[in-house]
């Protein structure tokens, strides 16, 4: 098969590569369309460990079932299918509980650590458990079902803070899981949603979605906007979708006493915050991690259009240009949200 190939950091490669085997428990799927994920982004700098070369990356992805091994029984082959991230065993205590993203042998396919490597959908074909695979409507097309994944974390992120209707709720970030973020947070029925990034054309695209008031904290104070609007009392739900310690603090900064602060984003490691303000406040901390059982869920939403994926879509490009789409993603001199390739 033909696959894009991750050789080394900022390289990648269209090249022949060895047809996926497909266990007694896989689907072979046949990818017709697999979004390239902030994170792949990130990976492909060599600097975050998750991305060791050769690998082929890619996780949101959806396609058309080619094969299934012999205790496939759902499947066919001719399904229109999409399917999680997280290639989770469905066996271990937190598996039974449904807690997938906290699986004892979790892997992610398009990732390669020192514990694990998973090739990804950035390929013609992907293998994967029959478990984790679900079936899309015909009229969804391929490529919003390839945004299923990154709805699906958005969706979780929401599901991790308990909104309540007159709710204020800051996403800070409006990037593909902020996006998601937002339009999440108000189907559960927050009752205002205020946005802060510092990409204007990311605070248009949040606006279009729905949110309340959108931030640039390059122009204004964010802290000193959120606290304004909401009667000097501070948001009652943050998710930081950004990643950097900075934002980390932001985040505290923005909640309001007793309030409920979900990590989200995590480019950085460590972060350092005012421990006294964080105590002193009595928030509760979240971390958010993949998704967990949303994923089939927001099939509906995104198919009924309750979740609308397509503003996030800057472009379309077949797989061999996925070396060229990569590097206009790294150089960021464009506004691009998501990028889906096609094999």
């Amino acid at each position: 098969m033909k696959a894009l190939v991750y050789t080394k950091p900022y390289c990648f490669e269209y090249s022949d590569f060895p047809d996926p085997e497909v266990g007694d428990e896989n689907v072979l799927i046949c990818v017709k369309a697999c979004g390239i994920c902030g994170s792949d982004v990130h990976g492909s700098t060599g600097k975050t460990g998750r991305r060791i070369p050769p690998l082929i990356m890619g996780h949101e992805a959806a396609g058309i079932v080619e094969d299934t091994g012999k205790n496939v029984k759902d499947f066919e082959k001719g399904d229109r299918v999409c399917f999680d991230s997280t290639v989770y065993c469905n066996r271990c205590e937190p598996c039974r509980n449904g807690f997938y993203n906290r699986c004892e042998s979790r892997q992610v396919l398009g990732v390669s650590t020192p514990g694990f490597k998973r090739h990804g959908a950035f390929a013609e074909y992907v293998a994967v458990p029959w478990w984790i695979v679900s079936k899309i409507p015909e009229h969804l097309s391929f490529i919003h079902a390839a945004l299923l994944e990154p709805v699906s974390i958005g969706v979780h992120a929401a599901n991790r803070a308990t909104l309540s209707t007159n709710d204020t709720v800051v996403v800070i970030g409006a990037g593909t899981i902020g996006l998601f973020i937002l339009q999440a947070s108000k189907l559960i029925g927050a009752g205002k949603v205020f946005v802060s990034d510092i990409n204007e054309f990311r605070l248009e695209v949040a606006s279009k979605l729905g949110a309340d008031k959108v931030i640039n904290p390059a122009k204004s104070g964010l802290t000193e906007v959120v606290f304004k609007e909401t009667q000097n009392k501070g948001a009652d739900v943050t998710f930081e979708a950004v990643g950097y310690a900075s934002t980390f603090q932001d985040a505290i900064s923005v909640t309001k006493m007793g309030g409920h602060l979900v990590a989200v984003g995590n480019l950085e490691k460590m972060a350092e915050f005012d421990l006294q303000q964080f105590i002193a406040s009595e928030l509760t901390f979240t971390g958010s991690y993949a998704s967990s059982g949303e994923f089939r869920d927001c099939i509906e939403l995104v198919a009924s259009g309750k979740i609308n994926v397509e503003p996030l879509i800057s472009d379309v490009l077949p797989l061999e240009d996925g070396p060229r789409a990569f590097d206009r993603l790294l150089k960021a001199e464009e506004n691009l949200i998501k990028i889906v390739l096609e094999p």
